[in-house]
């Protein structure tokens, strides 16, 4: 069958796996990456070509000259797809899509994976849960919010990836001061009441609107905590035949057929209300998980997310059928943290349950698995001790999340 050509738009150092299974079966792949991400690990091997965008800020790129280089490229090249590999690029491959006409996501369904006030008024519109919430164009409603609905509050960027930019405000008075600071950019984010509870995420892959598997799993510690006050991150599966992964399977199609995906690898994130026990809905994304979550989903289910988009996404141009390979049923558990050394000594953490020490810079991660749950548990309950006691470095978060 004739070779494909698909471009994959990526601000951020991702997606390794999703280029070379895509070149395995026979494509050519066109990477569009930032200029300062040069010198980082590609699948070179993979990559037919390579063009630079300068970022103007972290993650942003001039769309006017984006629109320029494609149609350039376009003189020259017929391309079949275009794939974000990141959340921050999918309103750029939904703005290429639409400009010249090229089947996929376009800009209308996008907002409903990247814009969160358009993704909660959808939900909302859909009968889903959601936690109340106000847009802050207008200072009457915001008014008439906070009256009607107790503080804590949270402040969030409609548009930004993970738990980055993030304010819980506790007062009115904290309240109209952080929006009188976001000046001309107070348009870009939305109000929402504070639920406290447990944090879950659904990893997902859908094929012509039919999803063909799902991982769901629990956050132990919310990533807004980890985002603001550094710390751990851990997460860890749901039996596939529990209460909770039950309820979350039901959910997260409710929000991916009501939000008109057809096809792809999403994830998306519900909490369970500590007050009421009833899921809400939190966000989606029509991307793979961050954080080296797809590491925690394969270790759990040997279905490897990237890989099984890429095989969706050929499938589609090529007009074959796609078919995930059944699920295994282990536990899974992730834990990563930010460190003083450049590279962790492992050898404490050594046990028959690692899957994997990831290699990351400044960092320790770990994934586990076993048949067991309780032995999950136990060993990130032990690693986490020994990186609060031993290892942890806590920074400001960063500009640039990773998840």
């Amino acid at each position: 069958m004739k070779e494909k050509t698909i471009v994959c738009i990526s601000c951020y150092y991702k997606g390794y796996d999703f280029m070379d299974e895509m070149k395995k079966l026979g494509n050519k792949i066109i990477l569009v990456t930032s200029e300062n991400l040069k010198e980082k690990n590609w699948p070179w091997h993979a990559v037919d070509e390579v063009f630079y965008m300068p970022e103007i800020k972290p993650s942003v790129w001039n769309l006017d000259h984006l629109i320029q280089g494609f149609s350039h490229l376009m003189k020259t090249r017929k391309v079949d797809a275009v794939i974000a590999l990141d959340d921050y690029d999918v309103e750029k491959a939904a703005l290429i899509r639409e400009t010249f006409r090229i089947p996929g996501m376009g800009q209308t369904t996008h907002r409903y994976f990247r814009d969160k006030l358009a993704m909660r008024q959808k939900a909302k519109d859909s009968g889903i849960n959601v936690p109340e919430f106000s847009a802050v164009f207008n200072d009457q409603e915001v008014k008439d919010f906070t009256e009607k609905v107790p503080a804590p509050w949270v402040l969030k960027p409609r548009s930004e990836a993970s738990a980055s930019g993030i304010k819980k405000l506790k007062t009115q008075e904290e309240l109209w001061e952080a929006l009188e600071k976001l000046g001309e950019e107070r348009h870009l984010f939305l109000l929402e009441s504070f639920k406290p509870g447990d944090v879950y995420h659904v990893d997902s892959l859908t094929f012509n609107k039919e999803i063909v598997f799902t991982s769901a799993s629990k956050y132990l510690a919310p990533p807004m905590q980890v985002s603001h006050e550094g710390g751990v991150f851990r997460t860890k599966t749901l039996g596939r035949y529990s209460e909770e992964f039950k309820a979350l399977e039901e959910a997260n199609a409710k929000v991916l057929s009501n939000f008109g995906l057809i096809n792809g690898a999403t994830h998306t994130e519900f909490i369970r209300g500590k007050e009421d026990g009833k899921w809400y809905f939190l966000e989606t994304s029509s991307r793979v998980g961050g954080a080296h979550i797809p590491d925690l989903v394969e270790a759990s289910s040997n279905i490897n997310i990237w890989r099984e988009w890429a095989k969706i996404e050929d499938a589609l141009l090529k007009g074959t059928h796609y078919e995930v390979s059944k699920p295994t049923g282990y536990y899974s558990g992730l834990i990563v943290a930010l460190i003083k050394d450049l590279t962790p000594n492992y050898k404490d953490f050594e046990c028959e349950e690692v899957v994997k020490f990831l290699p990351i810079d400044y960092h320790v991660g770990i994934v586990y698995k076993s048949k067991d749950s309780v032995i999950v548990q136990e060993r990130l309950d032990y690693a986490a001790e020994k990186i609060h006691a031993e290892m942890l470095n806590v920074l400001p978060p960063k500009d640039k999340p990773s998840s």
